[in-house]
């Protein structure tokens, strides 16, 4: 008795499959047993063929109605035999059935099947990052007619879902885009080789919140080229893109050899502290960014365009109506931005652009409007004047922030730096004579007391930089920005010399919290680190753009003075002022006109304008370049 339930229990281990078999057998035999008994056992009347006896046992079998169509007699007892067993066979295939499908959608729930896609992209990893990425991604995918990301990330999946559809789903559905969850560890390949990462376009590698996130995202990187190192995509083509961030410069090293060739690796700390330099020096420079990095409105893109080949560089800058070219990315994938204007485009360049869409990409009619040569300034640009900078705290990142400063300043400029840290005066007396433009003065201090900010003359400043401290985690470094945030906010309400101020978060929420009350108020956080992934994950080549953008010794965006391009109270089209750029070297990409700096979400700034359009710039407004100063 023993031995045979241990071989029932091993058949019922076997799962649905063995079970249904064993109940199609005993069912089989029931049939043929009652069909026996019908044929050979005592009936009123002539006994029934075979076939008819078999077809009466299988329909008492599986129907218990068809009992009362039997008359009075011998047989009766049978059917009624056969009935019962029928109806024990019909509940256990019932039960069977339905364990079955409880069980395949338990295992559906746990977000262990693997993803099967092609062209879709993989997002490792979760934190309060992802949001912002589905978001982006989803956009993206518009123009596309749809498209699938999958996460995977060791969270359930459930809670994955019902996250991203309350999230990101709430004010914007998910559109054409599908989100598929998955549960596992994003370092251990097996998991990873559930979201299909060889067939991918792209992989993002989200950081983990906590004090080391780099390591983190190095394993995910080592399992992740592991992974697409023993096999191959099933339609060929090149390996997908992975993109990451590292927090720490010291690990960048490490991740590049982790990673491989097929990595863009965002150095977070460099980023931050080029756009806050950046953005500090330039009202509505950070709008202009902001505009760049998601994918609400225009983007950059890049497109080959035969009919420009053999033309000078200056030549393509009026040859879209609709799309404002900013520089050129050779065959070799060699990023030049604002590249000298009698540079012949050559076969298999492309032309970086920035438009509303990559659908939306054509030449312009020909010929164009004429460029108003009256129009054009010719006026010498003035000098620009030093300037006097406020720093506002200080962490190890502080000393780059303050190298990058001085290369953006003119001479005899000035920089404050107000902090209680233990390390602020050491790192200032050893940037020694690192430092051309700046003057540096190290005032010991608690930057988020009332006091110390009243004592500083804030009116004199023309930028003030709040950095978030490294001393304690991120939540109290981040409250004690806001309470200094929220102190310089009211000063500057009433302070009759308005200054720029730019803010560094830790965490993106309090960003939320903190809101934004005046165009020149900026804060930087991790958001734009999210978005800036989301981009490079769709054309891995606006990673070296974003590079160069950032990059003191190459070319960058600029707010100009229109008065610099074209005569204030003028009526000119944009035509008009692309070509008095060109003719200084530059690029034009738009403007910013001073009665829209209080409308937000872009305050005044309008990028990719239609050159046709008819403007009147007075000097105040400012006209958007890619120049090297």
């Amino acid at each position: 008795m023993n031995r045979i339930r241990y071989r029932f229990d091993n058949l019922m281990a076997r799962g649905m499959p063995a079970m249904i078999g064993l109940l199609v057998t005993v069912t089989l035999l029931l049939v043929a047993a009652g069909g026996g008994l019908l044929i050979y056992g005592p009936h009123a009347g002539r006994a029934p063929t075979l076939f008819q006896a078999m077809w009466t046992a299988f329909m008492h079998a599986l129907d218990p109605g068809a009992l009362g169509n039997d008359g009075p007699g011998p047989s009766l007892v049978i059917v009624l035999l056969v009935t019962l067993g029928g109806l024990f066979i019909v509940s256990a295939l019932v039960a069977v059935v339905g364990a079955g499908v409880d069980n395949r959608l338990a295992h559906l729930r746990k977000g262990r099947s693997t993803v099967a896609e092609r062209g879709h992209t993989v997002v490792l990893g979760w934190s309060e990052q992802i949001f912002t990425i589905i978001s982006e991604l989803t956009e993206a995918n518009l123009s596309q007619g749809g498209g699938c990301v999958t996460v995977l990330a060791a969270k359930d999946k459930v809670e994955m879902e019902d996250a991203l559809r309350e999230r990101v789903g709430r004010g914007k559905r998910l559109r054409r885009t599908r989100v598929v969850c998955r549960t596992g560890d994003p370092i251990d390949p097996a998991d990873l080789a559930i979201t299909n990462p060889r067939d991918a376009r792209s992989v993002i590698v989200l950081p983990p919140t906590g004090d080391d996130p780099d390591s983190q995202v190095i394993k995910s990187l080592l399992a992740l080229s592991q992974l697409l190192r023993g096999g191959h995509r099933k339609r060929g083509g090149p390996s997908p893109h992975v993109v990451a961030t590292i927090a720490d410069r010291q690990n960048l090293a490490a991740a590049r050899l982790a990673g491989g060739s097929a990595a863009s690796l965002i150095d977070t700390g460099d980023f931050i502290s080029r756009m806050m330099v950046q953005t500090s020096l330039q009202s509505g420079l950070s709008a202009v960014y902001q505009e760049l990095l998601d994918f609400a409105g225009d983007e950059i893109y890049m497109r080959e365009q035969p009919e420009l080949v053999g033309r000078p560089y200056g030549e393509a800058l009026p040859a879209y109506r609709d799309c404002a070219v900013m520089g050129v990315c050779t065959a070799a994938k060699q990023i030049l931005l604002n590249p000298p204007m009698n540079r012949l485009l050559e076969p298999g360049d492309q032309l970086i652009l920035i438009a509303e869409d990559d659908d939306l990409i054509e030449l312009g009619e020909n010929p164009r409007p004429p460029v108003d040569e009256s129009a054009i300034s010719l006026a010498d640009r003035a000098a620009p004047a030093p300037k006097r900078v406020l720093m506002l705290g200080w962490h190890v990142r502080a000393t780059a922030m303050v190298i990058e400063l001085d290369a953006y300043v003119s001479a005899g400029s000035v920089l404050d730096v107000v902090s209680d840290h233990r390390d602020m005066k050491s790192d200032i007396v050893m940037l020694g004579e690192r430092l051309s433009s700046l003057t540096v003065e190290a005032i010991e201090g608690d930057a988020a007391r009332r006091e110390t900010l009243e004592s500083l003359d804030l009116g004199s400043y023309d930028h003030i930089i709040v950095l978030c401290s490294d001393e304690m985690d991120t939540q109290r470094a981040d409250s004690r920005v806001l309470v200094t945030l929220l102190h310089l906010r009211d000063i500057s309400s009433r302070n009759a010399r308005p200054f720029t101020l730019v803010t560094e978060m830790g965490d993106d929420r309090n960003r939320v919290l903190a809101g934004v009350v005046h165009p020149d108020d900026f804060i930087v956080s991790e958001k734009l680190i999210t978005l800036r992934m989301a981009q490079v994950s769709e054309n891995r080549h606006l990673e070296a753009v974003f590079n160069d953008l950032f990059d003191p010794d190459g070319s960058e965006i600029y707010l100009k003075p229109a008065g610099d391009y074209v005569l204030p109270g003028a009526q000119v089209d944009f035509y008009t002022v692309v070509e008095a750029a060109r003719r200084r070297g530059e690029t034009a990409i738009g403007y910013r006109l001073q009665t829209g700096v209080q409308t937000p979400p872009l305050y005044g700034v309008s990028l990719n304008p239609d050159k046709a359009e008819k403007l009147t710039f007075t000097a105040s407004d400012r006209i958007i370049v890619v120049a090297e100063d």
